[in-house]
């Protein structure tokens, strides 16, 4: 882990009116999914870290990766902020999120980005060995703590999937203290969006594909018909991304 990581101070902002608490406060992840028999069944081949979106939960990602890589071994997080839990003995996972409102912007998603991203990059730290290769996988909220990995700790992550994705501004000081290297890296990312999103501003979509490309090796593309929502086309073109990055066999 790089020395920022280790040395991460809390960086707090001000009160949220959407989730109870503060833009920036120490979050902890506390449950996870794996493919099935664990996350060391295929120790030679990089490990998927999947990160819902807001209101979702680490099955939704789960879900999803059987399409992806089925022989590449998984860990889903639950976002640690609770929109609403689960019902007394209910099979269903309840509501979470990674970020104190759906959308922040300014300094808020910059509090917001660094706590999660800090909190996902500890539990890597403590839980996975460090010789292995680990992809971040998210989508939506979980597109941007996917990203924001490589702001703070671009050293310990393969490569990074950030589905209808957006990202944080990095005007805070100390909130992105790795993009002035993030570059030297040439880390691939693969960055995919709808044309008729209606949750994520055109503009944000653009800004972070603008700043993905300066700062990683990316491979963006955009769906015609697709909202806010992910798609076999979609599904098709990461499959052939992830084999010609030698991250997946791209088998079926």
């Amino acid at each position: 882990m790089s020395n920022e990581a280790n040395a991460s101070q809390p960086l707090i902002g001000c009160e949220s009116t959407a989730v109870p608490g503060r833009f920036g406060e120490p979050l902890s992840v506390e449950y996870s999914v794996t493919s099935r028999g664990g996350f060391d069944q295929h120790p030679t081949h990089p490990l998927f870290l999947c990160l819902h979106g807001w209101g979702s939960s680490e099955e939704d990602m789960a879900g999803i990766m059987r399409l992806i890589a089925p022989y590449n071994d998984f860990v889903a997080l639950r976002g640690p902020l609770a929109l609403a839990k689960a019902p007394e003995h209910s099979e269903m996972p309840g509501n979470y999120a990674w970020l104190h409102d759906a959308l922040p912007v300014g300094d808020d998603l910059d509090y917001d980005a660094y706590a999660a991203a800090t909190a996902v990059d500890r539990w890597v730290a403590a839980n996975i060995p460090a010789d292995r290769d680990v992809v971040p996988l998210g989508f939506s909220q979980g597109g941007l703590v996917a990203v924001h990995l490589l702001r703070i700790n671009p050293e310990r992550y393969r490569a990074v999937v950030s589905l209808s994705g957006f990202n944080a501004p990095g005007q805070v000081p100390g909130t992105a203290p790795a993009d002035d290297r993030l570059a030297n890296y040439d880390i691939p990312v693969f960055y995919a969006y709808g044309k008729n999103d209606g949750v994520i501003p055109k503009y944000e979509l653009f800004a972070t594909a603008a700043w993905l490309e300066e700062h990683t090796w990316l491979k963006t593309k955009s769906y015609r018909g697709l909202d806010h929502n992910v798609s076999l086309e979609e599904f098709a073109d990461l499959r052939q991304w992830l084999l010609d990055n030698d991250i997946t066999s791209g088998v079926l």
